[in-house]
């Protein structure tokens, strides 16, 4: 099995390891509504710090490797690091008010475009072909039949309010994902080692993120089931997580990659339906559809025109 691995293209390595990253985060919507006594800003600032912290002390060898790499990129680090530290309260925000299906999609859906114009932007951007744009088609028919589809029950006036806030806090979401996602792209193309690029983001983020716990996380630890809530986010979907996303982006585009966690919106939707009680009606799941096939596409692609590789 390990050696079926090693052999495959190395795009399509990329393109399953952030298939997998994506169902660890798909999670997190689901497992937060266990511990609904915790605000949304403390989960988002504890998962994302101690995740964050332990990304850090596993990358310590290669980051002392990279440290004058780092520096000399201190300025687009530090950026990316303020986007991390933005993105978990933003996100966690956005599934309490939004709904974990919709939360997701939104904060997740739109990081592909806001990733693809900074590439346009600021960097070497891979040529748009007719293959990445059907895809995108796709998906986005995808995103809106499953969001309007979540969407569809009656609401009230306050509801509704904190619905149109929560995907707001979404579309921020999105934006920081995108940047933080092309920082680390960024840093893995001028030599530094993937470990490295998500360790020292992800070890800046945390600085800025733990402070935070001071004023938002007083029920965290108030309860067995709060313990293990948080202990799970922090290990499992942040930790765990972004060593194998910053794996794949070893091999694929910060567009590509993107647009492949597009998966995580599909399972949130499917843990929210399964186990928190969410209903999505048949339009949702014809959605989730194109969204899968929206992911073959990408997956199947073969090469891309700036995919880098790195050794560790």
């Amino acid at each position: 099995m390990k050696r079926t691995f090693l052999n495959m293209d190395s795009a399509l390595q990329g393109s399953l390891a952030i298939l997998l990253s994506s169902v660890l985060w798909g999670t997190t919507g689901t497992v937060a509504n266990f511990a609904p006594q915790i605000s949304s800003l403390a989960i988002g600032a504890f998962a994302a710090g101690i995740g964050g912290l332990l990304l850090a002390i596993t990358a310590r060898k290669s980051l002392r490797q990279d440290g004058q790499l780092l520096l000399q990129h201190r300025t687009t680090l530090l950026i990316g690091a303020i986007a991390l530290a933005v993105y978990p309260l933003a996100f966690y925000s956005s599934m309490r008010l939004a709904g974990v299906a919709v939360g997701t999609v939104v904060s997740i859906a739109c990081a592909p475009f806001m990733t693809v114009i900074l590439e346009r932007l600021f960097g070497k951007a891979s040529a748009i072909t007719p293959r990445w744009l059907l895809s995108v088609v796709l998906g986005t028919i995808g995103i809106v039949m499953l969001t309007f589809a979540e969407s569809s029950h009656a609401q009230t006036a306050t509801q509704q309010s904190d619905k149109l806030f929560g995907v707001m806090l979404g579309l921020l979401a999105a934006l920081t994902y995108a940047i933080y996602a092309w920082v680390a792209k960024r840093l893995i193309e001028n030599g530094v080692q993937s470990e490295s690029a998500m360790g020292g983001i992800f070890g800046l983020g945390a600085m800025l993120l733990l402070p935070t716990l001071m004023f938002t996380g007083e029920h965290l630890f108030s309860s067995l089931s709060n313990t293990l809530v948080v202990t799970y986010m922090a290990l499992i979907p942040m930790f765990l997580g972004y060593l194998i996303f910053g794996f794949g982006l070893r091999h694929v585009n910060a567009s590509k990659a993107t647009l492949l966690t597009l998966f995580e919106p599909v399972v949130a939707a499917c843990f929210a339906v399964w186990i928190v009680g969410e209903i999505i009606p048949m339009q949702g799941w014809v959605g989730m559809g194109l969204i899968m096939v929206c992911l073959v596409i990408q997956a199947s692609e073969k090469g891309s025109t700036h995919r880098v590789q790195v050794t560790d």
